[in-house]
């Protein structure tokens, strides 16, 4: 199980949003890529990246902060925000990110995604936001009637690396993951997923690590790093792997 921080950006700054609402955002620090750093030296294995700004433009709004953390750090960086065309997906994998996500896409422009997906082999992720198991797009101000584990079986057969399924509702809140629903949509397929909303403490990680058998690979940490909540070595640890 692999425990990934994340970094979330608003106008080049470190930030933490509640329930995805841009009126309750909490900056963390102005060098994002310090604090890319920080997680790395804590036995971060990878970064989970989010530009915010380009989550509601429909573009990357923040690729200069993203690129910096790419090179502050040795660790495969993966990044979602605003990516809705293959031009921006080769621009972003050819300055060394890992993957992209692809989110509103998945929903809005499959014809696209599957493209990425076979152009760039391994280095596309599907991420789906959910609020009561119904997606949400543009930068989560948008609620569809499309259920969750539909979008994800769209994509069975184009081999993305992963999906990356967050509850909004728990998003920033500490208010627990939910493990149920993030196991249900993990047993609908065959692709790998990580989990992301919504952790509050060791007990999360331990929780999320009982659904591994189930396709979880791994889980995304955000607002628990910041407030101290959660330890990162210590969450490695938890999670099965032994931080440095």
């Amino acid at each position: 199980m692999i425990i990934i921080p994340a970094i979330d950006l608003k106008d080049g700054k470190c930030v933490r949003l509640a329930q995805g609402d841009f009126r309750r955002m909490t900056v963390y620090s102005e060098n994002p890529s310090e604090i890319a750093a920080q997680w790395q030296e804590q036995g971060a294995e990878r970064i989970h990246v989010v530009d915010l700004d380009g989550s509601l433009a429909g573009s990357p709004r923040n690729r200069e902060a993203i690129l910096e953390i790419v090179r502050s750090v040795r660790i495969p960086v993966e990044v979602g925000g605003g990516i809705r065309d293959i031009q921006a997906v080769a621009s972003y994998v050819s300055s060394g990110v890992q993957w992209v996500i692809l989110g509103t896409a998945a929903l809005k422009n499959g014809v696209f995604v599957k493209e990425a997906c076979r152009v760039f082999q391994g280095c596309v992720m599907i991420g789906i936001d959910a609020k009561d198991g119904m997606a949400a797009v543009e930068g989560w101000t948008e609620k569809t009637a499309a259920p969750a584990a539909d979008i994800a079986r769209c994509y069975e057969d184009d081999g993305p690396a992963a999906i990356i399924y967050t509850d909004i509702k728990r998003d920033g809140m500490e208010t627990g993951i939910n493990v149920e629903a993030t196991r249900m949509l993990a047993r609908s397929v065959s692709i790998p997923v990580i989990a992301s909303g919504g952790v509050a403490g060791i007990d999360d990680i331990r929780r999320v690590t009982k659904i591994e058998a189930d396709g979880v690979m791994g889980v995304i940490v955000g607002k628990a790093l910041y407030t101290g909540s959660l330890g990162l070595p210590e969450a490695i640890r938890a999670a099965g792997n032994q931080a440095d």
